[in-house]
């Protein structure tokens, strides 16, 4: 039976950023025209952070049942390892996607837009049917659709609407920048695993691209937000903070570039992680200042 910093480990708490960093975002630009409300963005961030601990629970538990993750580098897969039960893993997501249904409808119903309950149900089905099901669409390349609609535009989006009831120009802005981040976040971990990915007919954007295109997608994701950061410098100056992140964005890209591979890009994972939760809180609090 897992013990409970083995269930820690298996929901990838690396990950979390790509939750935390549009909410901030989000929170921000609704602060940026005075709407600024504490605990819709708090009911925001708990909606995100359940989806992405359900989805990587269900992702443990999908990859485990097909085999695909018997020969992993990185976090302990709790299925493939063997130290939880596949029933206990999927019970384990969908109570976190259980968790984010509550949440949000509390959340929708402060705010009165019943029609985000279709857009919530929608990050529910694609969380997980980004590995589950007969088809997973992350099997066939489109993992970084998914991600970057959810944790991205929706996320971003939908806490600054459930906030100011309105979409700004500096919350689509900084909801593309952060959206590609968690794609640079999703493309580091398939480019870690394209070797046993390959072999277990998992076709990730990584794979169909190949190891040279993959490291150059990965870079580019991480210097275009600091540009679209910048641009929301058209409405507040402040933003350019956002500025601060070249150096890390730098030293994430030198070992991608040099051709890190293995357990050499675990490091640049949780790195890019924290690379986004700087993000989201710069971002945040210069649209916010």
């Amino acid at each position: 039976m897992a013990t409970t910093t083995e269930w820690i480990a298996g929901a990838r708490p690396r990950t979390l950023p790509a939750a935390t960093a549009p909410v901030l975002i989000g929170s921000g630009a609704a602060a940026q025209v005075g709407a600024f409300s504490a605990g819709r963005a708090l009911l925001a961030l708990g909606v995100a952070l359940a989806l992405q601990v359900g989805v990587n629970y269900a992702n443990d538990y999908s990859d485990g049942v097909r085999g695909t993750d018997v020969d992993r580098v990185g976090p302990l897969r709790l299925t493939a390892s063997g130290v939880a039960r596949p029933g206990h893993v999927k019970a384990a997501a969908f109570s976190a996607f259980g968790v984010a249904a509550v949440l949000g409808l509390v959340l929708v119903a402060l705010t009165g837009q019943w029609w985000l309950l279709a857009v919530g149900a929608f990050c529910v089905v694609a969380a997980w049917y980004y590995t589950g099901g007969r088809r997973p669409y992350g099997y066939a390349g489109l993992g970084e659709v998914g991600v970057f609609l959810c944790f991205g535009l929706i996320a971003t989006l939908g806490t600054t609407y459930t906030q100011a009831d309105r979409v700004t120009g500096p919350a689509v802005l900084g909801a593309v920048g952060v959206g590609l981040i968690a794609c640079a976040l999703l493309m580091v971990n398939n480019l870690r695993d394209i070797p046993t990915d390959a072999l277990s007919g998992k076709k990730t954007l990584a794979v169909r691209l190949g190891d040279y295109r993959a490291r150059r997608a990965y870079v580019a994701w991480l210097w275009l937000p600091l540009l679209l950061g910048a641009l929301c410098a058209l409405w507040t100056p402040w933003a350019l903070i956002v500025m601060l992140l070249a150096g890390p964005a730098a030293g994430l890209s030198l070992p991608v570039l040099a051709g890190a591979r293995g357990r050499l890009l675990v490091p640049v994972l949780g790195g890019t992680g924290l690379f986004e939760l700087g993000y989201g809180i710069l971002l945040g609090l210069g649209l916010a200042l």
